[in-house]
């Protein structure tokens, strides 16, 4: 998988103010990274996959690693059920922890990545492929709120799969895309 060599390879970035890396610290949750990116790193093997082996549809997170201390639950789609079937044997092959407690995703010497490598690494796809315009890694969670949203015109739905509190923080993802403005401004009658 060419995404966790990426990763691995992303130079040190120092997350402390005394410049020492949190990329060793193999602690079960990282309290300097809350939000999406803090769910995703902060999630151990026992999160995503069941005792055997097996991934879970769902995934429950941990209050310590959730935005504001909210534990929640996140519903996997079938497709990337598969992936992580993958993902599995790779952290075999790869002598990665596959004990409950260990780290989900880890870096190159096997401890819990850090937040940093991770948005370091997204830039460096991003650069890589050709981007007129560098994206942070938030973006991804913007896109996917939008697309349930546009999938489903539900916006309780969104607020859900966003694990907003209020709905009035989903309204933002609900704007039309250009093709959606084109086509119903192209039916409107003079």
């Amino acid at each position: 998988m060419n995404w966790c060599r990426e990763i691995a390879r992303a130079p040190p970035q120092s997350d402390n103010p005394d410049g020492s890396r949190a990329e060793g610290d193999s602690s079960r949750h990282t309290p300097q990274s809350p939000g999406p990116l803090g769910e995703i790193v902060g999630l151990d093997v026992g999160n995503v996959y069941t005792t055997d082996g097996k991934p879970k549809n769902r995934v429950r997170l941990r209050p310590e690693i959730a935005k504001n201390g909210r534990a929640g639950d996140v519903f996997l789609p079938d497709a990337l059920l598969v992936k992580f079937r993958r993902f599995w044997r790779h952290k075999a092959t790869k002598r990665e922890g596959l004990r409950p407690e260990d780290p989900l995703f880890c870096s190159q010497s096997r401890t819990r990545i850090s937040p940093r490598r991770v948005q370091f690494a997204f830039r460096t796809w991003q650069v890589k492929a050709g981007f007129d315009r560098l994206y942070p890694f938030h973006a991804l969670r913007h896109t996917a709120v939008t697309n349930v949203y546009r999938a489903s015109r539900g916006l309780f739905l969104a607020q859900r799969f966003a694990r907003h509190v209020s709905p009035l923080t989903t309204v933002v993802y609900t704007h039309p895309s250009d093709e959606e403005l084109f086509n119903q401004i192209r039916s409107l009658g003079c």
